[in-house]
């Protein structure tokens, strides 16, 4: 199952070649040896519900019925969403005592009605707050490609439930790249989509102006099959063709201090897109570089986040991963004018964007500026919040101007972002899906 599609594996339901308990019994098998091998990608697998669910496939299957291409195949949820009968506790152990959820979040509801088996919850930064992965309640996943690196954040443990073979696909959030930074570390195809396209009731919030939840997939067409049950909005992504497609790449903001290896992969796929008939279309974006100024004070997701957690951290403040809680508490510095003006800033920043990007079938960049760093290399606490910004930096360019991306692998623990502005959702799709064949 780790190197098959989704469509690959409804085809092999359909012809009778396989069986969702057969799959599902292999997805619960591999979480079991990664598990005995002291992997932390799951907090919680629902083993009995998983295998009553195949069950129920298999029964609709054989009766003719079959809900979505996700009907029977496993899928992992981030510890953010609420799952009727789990307790919901986004990675801390400040939710320890909370009750189990009542109803699916609406997001869980689409898959399970899709036919999906919830596999189980999947490891994540404590609150969604950190592009790293690190989590010092449940521990940290690891980088499928080196054991000693993060797999990335916040979506950690989704990313490695996929790229592990523990599931077809997983459902993550991102505020700032927390889909698209462990796709790109761990060799798989992320979609961030237009924030409102997916509902986020039910799931434990870290920035209401930024979230959105997408999946974490082996390609292009998975994650379109995932965003139309997500989104309940079926959209046309069939690929474009690469032949005169203009795509927009900038070095302001998004190209500084880039790792040699990032380069020169980023290079090499704009050669390959030039040779296949694609337009590179230089343009500056110099606007991009007053980021750093108008997030200083913890810009909109630390302002949120504290109100938000603000009792909480009042409450049972030493609970918390105490780098997740400076982060948050930087909220309480901003003033209600603070944060008017970062909404007016964000609004002028899309202004830009717009202008500048008018012509564009996609803005191409570095999903993230450097490779998975080691985990040794983040055990002091300045050495942690530096990477986690440099991390965070290109992937969250897009969550500030409300726009869309698909990370796509461009070589292990390296991505390549398809991004557009708020809404071009289907124009990202078809031209991920234009540029994936030259992937393999």
């Amino acid at each position: 199952m780790s190197e098959s599609t989704i469509a690959a594996l409804a085809a092999r339901l359909a012809a009778g070649q396989t069986t969702s308990v057969a799959l599902t019994e292999q997805a619960l098998s591999r979480i079991d040896s990664h598990r005995a091998a002291g992997g932390t990608a799951f907090v919680e697998v629902d083993e009995a519900g998983a295998l009553a669910a195949a069950r129920a496939a298999d029964q609709a299957r054989a009766a003719g019925l079959v809900a979505s291409p996700l009907a029977g195949l496993p899928v992992s949820i981030k510890d953010l969403f609420d799952v009727r009968g789990q307790v919901t506790r986004a990675g801390s152990r400040v939710l320890d005592g909370n009750a189990p959820a009542l109803a699916d979040s609406p997001a869980v509801a689409r898959l399970r009605a899709a036919g999906a088996v919830l596999i189980g919850r999947t490891n994540m930064s404590e609150f969604a707050f950190s592009g790293l992965g690190l989590n010092p309640h449940y521990g940290t996943p690891r980088s499928p490609f080196d054991a000693e690196r993060i797999a990335g954040g916040s979506t950690s443990g989704g990313a490695v439930s996929v790229a592990e073979g523990m599931a077809v696909a997983a459902l993550g959030t991102d505020t700032g790249g927390s889909i698209r930074i462990p796709s790109a570390f761990c060799g798989l195809t992320g979609f961030k989509p237009t924030a409102r396209r997916v509902p986020l009731d039910g799931a434990v919030p870290l920035s209401t102006s930024l979230d959105s939840a997408g999946p974490l997939a082996r390609s292009v067409a998975c994650c379109a099959a995932m965003d139309a049950v997500l989104s309940g909005e079926t959209l046309d992504a069939r690929p474009a063709s690469l032949a005169g497609l203009r795509l927009y790449v900038t070095r302001d903001f998004v190209g500084d201090g880039v790792d040699a290896e990032v380069a020169q992969a980023f290079e090499d796929m704009l050669s390959r897109l030039s040779a296949q008939g694609a337009r590179i279309v230089p343009f500056d974006f110099p606007e991009l570089r007053r980021l750093p100024e108008i997030n200083a004070g913890g810009g909109l997701t630390a302002a949120e986040a504290w109100a938000c957690h603000r009792d909480w951290l009042t409450r049972d403040g030493e609970r918390y991963d105490q780098r997740v809680a400076q982060r948050i508490r930087r909220g309480a510095q901003q003033s209600a004018a603070d944060y008017i003006t970062l909404l007016a800033e964000r609004r002028t920043m899309q202004q830009h964007a717009a202008e500048r990007l008018r012509d564009a079938d996609a803005w191409l960049m570095p999903t993230v500026a450097v490779r998975p760093p080691r985990l040794d290399a983040l055990e002091r606490d300045e050495d942690f919040f530096a990477t986690n910004a440099l991390v965070l930096r290109n992937p969250s360019v897009i969550n500030f101007l409300d726009g869309c991306a698909v990370s796509l692998p461009i070589a292990p623990g390296i991505g390549l972002s398809v991004c557009g502005l708020q809404g071009n959702d289907a124009r990202v799709l078809q031209v991920a899906g234009s540029i994936e064949p030259l992937l393999r």
